[in-house]
């Protein structure tokens, strides 16, 4: 399969520590590669690379403005990440709320 044709889904997309701080820089404003580069250590060949991840799960797109491509947050594609971990939320509270009782009655 091309690299073209791979599709990440959102939570390979943010598996990588990398990509979990390019959305984060996102998150405060849209961006252009030189200033998503600037943040890292990488190469600017790496970090489009992680770029390319984060299109291709459509958390980011870019739009092209003269020489430069913006990068943008797609904050609605995070709600699948929050809807996934409030099972989790309401599994703790219940088990919190069920230890919370068993100390009460002893």
């Amino acid at each position: 399969m091309t690299e073209a044709a791979v599709k990440y889904d959102i939570f390979q997309a943010i598996a990588d520590p990398t990509r979990r701080s390019v959305l984060q820089l996102l998150a405060a404003s849209d961006r252009p590669i030189s200033n998503i580069t600037e943040h890292f250590t990488i190469s600017r060949t790496a970090v489009v690379k992680h770029l390319k991840i984060l299109e291709q799960a459509e958390l980011i797109s870019a739009q092209k403005k003269g020489r430069e491509k913006i990068y943008t947050l797609h904050r609605e594609r995070l709600k699948e990440i929050e809807d996934w971990l409030q099972y989790f939320h309401l599994f703790w509270d219940n088990k919190l709320a069920q230890l919370q009782s068993m100390v009460e009655d002893h």
